[in-house]
């Protein structure tokens, strides 16, 4: 319960019809009448991929927590285009991977998975994973904490961890860490490596990574909704600095760091 003002707020959750809504009311007029100020609806989605029908709860923690049109767009890809995109025991790492739903599809199409996003999101990422590829996958896919340029060497040694493919749905957006995205990129994309990058462009930001990106890697475009756009990428020999190195995202993170405490 939470106090605004003299009038106290009950928040209750709950189920109808495969839906959570929380609902509050006040409760100086409750017993007179009962009815709902604001609510939330938490969807559960069905999708329909890789021959099986696909269930994601969606959340309301992030950005992450929702399915956006290039998830939908990149599974769409992935399932119509096998021969061109074969990922039978391929290796697959996604970045960003939200609700899960583009590593599931990878996992139901014979890739072995490892799912990565921000620690407030692996919740409802490995639910949905579990849910929906449980006894009918070759490989039972993985999900690791990933923050974006932070320390890669470290958690996620290059001589390690090689990937086949490296997915990635709408990770580009409003948000600050566009060059930690870069960095994160071009660390798992090494010889050998695909990177399949699939994204709506928004704003102008979005248009000066997509030029970063195309510094970067050597790209190929794979498919054009109008709306949605679906890149290929492989690395670059030697690799071009574009934006930040590791180094200086990892110096940017510390002097950070150093600026919340003195605060």
């Amino acid at each position: 319960m939470k106090n605004f003002g003299k009038t106290a707020h009950i928040f209750v959750p709950v189920l109808i019809n495969s839906s959570i809504l929380v609902l509050s009311y006040d409760s100086e007029v409750h017993q007179k009448l009962w009815q709902p100020s604001f609510y939330i609806k938490v969807d559960k989605e069905i999708h329909y991929f890789a021959g099986h029908e696909i269930s994601i709860w969606e959340s309301l923690d992030s950005y992450g927590g929702t399915i956006w049109p290039a998830t939908l767009a990149l599974c769409q890809y992935l399932d119509m285009n096998r021969g061109t995109v074969n990922l039978l025991d391929k290796a697959v790492l996604e970045i960003g991977a939200g609700t899960g739903l583009v590593s599931i599809v990878a996992s139901l199409l014979g890739a072995w998975v490892t799912a990565s996003d921000l620690p407030e999101a692996l919740g409802n990422l490995r639910s949905n994973l579990s849910r929906n590829t449980r006894g009918c996958c070759r490989y039972k896919p993985q999900v690791a904490e990933l923050s974006w340029g932070y320390g890669l060497e470290q958690t996620f040694p290059r001589s390690v961890y090689r990937y086949d493919y490296v997915l990635a749905a709408d990770v580009v957006y409003h948000h600050d860490f566009l060059e930690e995205l870069l960095v994160t990129m071009r660390h798992f994309c090494q010889p050998g490596t695909t990177l399949i990058w699939c994204n709506k462009i928004r704003f102008g930001s979005d248009l000066a990574f997509l030029e970063n990106f195309k510094m970067s890697f050597n790209t190929t475009l794979l498919a054009d909704t109008g709306e949605v756009k679906i890149y290929s990428a492989t690395t670059k020999e030697p690799q071009v600095s574009v934006m930040v190195s590791e180094d200086e995202v990892q110096q940017k993170e510390e002097e950070r760091e150093k600026e919340e405490e003195e605060e």
